[in-house]
């Protein structure tokens, strides 16, 4: 038997609204699949299971991972991955997986904000069509910006759900073909010496890049650099982050003294909020200069475009509010050649194995920043992405292909 690409996509529910905004090339390039015939018809199970797919339950976590110490950037200091769980369990017996990794310093959110708005969020949608995804991000828009987290936690969810009607790894899903991909990883603010050590040792993992936390003064923050450069020799790329930590004056003056070091590109040197500071900082520094907590969603793109004001985009799902807008914001980059790095906060391998299939299904997003995991004590994620020496591999299970292992879920707290 075989069917039309519009009539399978038809079988998953995904109106047009979706197809304007996501590719799913779901199986192949062909306009038409193969499924067989008689009582193991795929094309009959898919309709069946499409059909009557509803969100049965939303189960709610408080996913509290220790670190194995303090992470320091130049706004404030992560003592905990304080995350918050989601799972959407549907009438099929399907279930979908999401993390929310809120960071008050930067999102504007904490633990507790999340899950009241995971609540209000879960009595929205209990009992909807658990794929109609576009209609799930209009009912949860007034959440983006006071809880963008908890959003993307629920997006990622319903992500994987769509990922495993369709039997297809995430990535795949979306068009994507890499499977392999390269982070960095990050040293927290210290005394150089200390940093350098932990710079090396990154280096000696198998690690090519190494982001550096900035942004005090521009004289210790040298010290930083020439410490690290000293420890890593030549080849190892080095990024910068100050996390808003300078003025204007004081970008400009640590980005002219940090040129002899050969910086890959340096992510937001000034506040957030001042677009036309981070143009005069672009125009002035010798550096390439991405975009962070400037950029949340798809609007901030095209503000921080039309302002000339950086030359990279640092998308982070959390920020974004879930992969569909993450997705948007990687076009709208593309649309006006700018290239982008998908970053994480301290979130599990979870809602990085999520953020990894978004990069490899958009190959504007050129740079990866997903070592959240690693400052863990623990990991509790079955399956999902590996990372060997900077290098990251996606599983090619359907949806994101992790799992929570069960021992560490019955420790959770429920709401």
């Amino acid at each position: 038997m075989k069917i039309s690409r519009q009539e399978f996509l038809k079988t998953l529910g995904l109106g047009t609204a979706v197809l304007g905004t996501i590719p799913i090339p779901l199986l192949s390039s062909s306009s038409e699949w193969n499924f067989g015939a008689g009582p193991s018809n795929q094309t009959e199970a898919i309709k069946k299971s499409s059909g009557r797919m509803k969100i049965k339950e939303i189960e709610i976590y408080y996913f509290d991972i220790p670190l194995n110490q303090p992470f320091r950037i130049a706004i404030g200091t992560v003592t905990a991955a304080s995350d918050v769980l989601i799972r959407i369990i549907t009438d099929s017996g399907l279930i979908g997986l999401g993390e929310a990794s809120p960071f008050l310093p930067i999102t504007g959110e904490t633990q507790e904000t999340n899950v009241t708005a995971a609540r209000h969020i879960r009595e929205m949608l209990l009992g909807r069509d658990a794929l109609a995804l576009e209609s799930h991000l209009k009912e949860m828009k007034p959440f983006m910006q006071t809880n963008p987290s908890i959003v993307a936690a629920f997006d990622m969810a319903f992500y994987d759900l769509l990922g495993k009607v369709a039997g297809l790894p995430l990535y795949r899903f979306l068009g994507g073909d890499r499977s392999d991909l390269e982070t960095d990883i990050t040293v927290d603010l210290d005394e150089p010496k200390i940093m350098a050590k932990r710079a090396k040792e990154f280096v000696n993992r198998g690690f090519r890049t190494i982001k550096v936390k900035v942004g005090q003064s521009p004289q210790l923050d040298e010290a930083r650099i020439r410490a690290i450069r000293e420890a890593i020799g030549e080849n190892p790329t080095i990024r910068i982050d100050a996390n808003q930590g300078w003025t204007v004056p004081q970008a400009i003056e640590a980005l002219r003294r940090l040129e002899k070091y050969r910086l890959e590109f340096c992510e937001q040197p000034v506040a957030a909020s001042d677009i036309d500071g981070l143009r005069v900082v672009r125009e002035e520094s010798p550096i390439p200069i991405m975009a962070d907590e400037s950029l949340f969603l798809p609007v901030d793109a095209i503000r921080l475009i039309k302002a000339g004001a950086c030359d990279y985009f640092n998308i982070k799902v959390m920020k974004a509010a879930g992969l569909a807008n993450s997705i948007r914001i990687a076009h709208i980059a593309e649309a006006a050649n700018i290239r982008c790095m998908l970053g994480c906060m301290v979130e599990s391998r979870l809602a990085l194995t999520a953020a990894a299939h978004v990069m490899a299904a958009n190959h504007n997003i050129i740079f990866a920043d997903l070592d959240g995991f690693t400052s863990h004590t623990v990991d509790p994620i079955i399956g999902g992405m590996k990372l060997d020496g900077g290098k990251i591999t996606l599983p090619e299970t359907p949806g994101l292909g992790c799992e929570v292992d069960p021992a560490f879920l019955k420790k959770l707290r429920r709401v």
